[in-house]
């Protein structure tokens, strides 16, 4: 007599999950590390300034008269808010029926959307894309970092990031009157920082108290003007790498997010999922760019 084996049965109940694994890259370092701040039209304005140059040959003959120096007024710039927005729409069927994963479609694409939405964001901000007024048919764009950072360069030439070129972007910075303390880098060029002399440094001075993980990853660069943190950004493209005073950055929101249901049209449910926000850079020269990178 032959064997009945699961082959030959109907009925078997299928074995699903009651899980979505999704492993898509979702933290947004250079966000989440600058400030956040309020815009109150569509195009963001600040001031920036800056001091006179030393004078070496300040000195006063005694009992002359006070004379008045050349001044100069504040510099006024700004930045055009960006629109970026996911719409989701799922039939009412589709939300009501038995699914694995999650209790309605709705919820979870929301959920998706706001991710990806910030992924956008990241990767707008960290750009070199132009500042736009846009016009009744061509959406407003903001001004993304790269396009913003011109006082403080440096050209690689289409080369690799070297140790020199990280010094020198950190001179750069320091010396305009900076305080960098973050390099915000794609993460092959934080392999190419691993191999810097002082992340080794680092790593020889760490205390044995301190977690194992510095020894495999270049977490900390001991410049000449102190530590910076060396950050990992997915969303950051090869060509730039970023030294940074996060004290001199921040993003406006015009609207914060926002999610809101459309008009019903038929036997499914809308959503609008949208931000309107900008590039806030204080003041340029705080930062430094290391640019056309390999």
């Amino acid at each position: 007599m032959a064997t009945y084996k699961t082959y030959d049965t109907i009925g078997i109940r299928e074995d699903l999950q009651d899980a979505i694994y999704d492993i898509s890259p979702t933290t947004t370092p250079f966000m989440s590390t600058i400030g956040r701040t309020k815009a109150k039209n569509t195009y963001h304005e600040w001031q920036t300034d800056s001091l006179a140059d030393v004078n070496l040959a300040n000195a006063q003959v005694e009992g002359a008269d006070a004379v008045s120096a050349t001044l100069t007024p504040t510099t006024r710039v700004g930045n055009y808010t960006q629109i970026s927005d996911k719409v989701i729409q799922v039939s009412t069927t589709d939300d009501v029926v038995d699914k694995a994963g999650r209790s309605t479609e709705t919820a979870y694409q929301l959920s998706k959307a706001s991710a990806e939405l910030k992924r956008d964001m990241e990767s707008i901000l960290l750009s070199d894309q132009a500042k736009s007024a846009g016009t009744a048919t061509e959406a407003r764009k903001l001004g993304g970092l790269a396009s913003w950072l011109e006082t403080n360069v440096v050209d690689t030439a289409g080369g690799a990031l070297t140790e020199d070129m990280l010094k020198e972007a950190v001179l750069k910075a320091y010396n305009s009157g900076g305080e960098p303390d973050v390099l915000l880098v794609s993460p092959a060029n934080k392999q190419v920082v691993s191999t810097f002399a002082g992340i080794a440094e680092q790593r020889y001075q760490a205390p044995k108290s301190s977690p194992t993980t510095i020894i495999g990853t270049a977490d900390v660069y001991l410049s000449d003007f102190g530590a910076v943190n060396v950050v990992p950004d997915r969303f950051l493209s090869d060509d730039f790498s970023y030294v940074l005073d996060p004290s001199m950055a921040s993003v406006a929101y015009l609207r914060p997010f926002k999610s809101q249901k459309l008009a019903k049209l038929g036997d499914s449910e809308k959503h609008l999922l949208n931000v309107e926000y900008t590039l806030v850079v204080n003041n340029e020269s705080a930062h430094a760019k290391i640019s056309d990178e390999t």
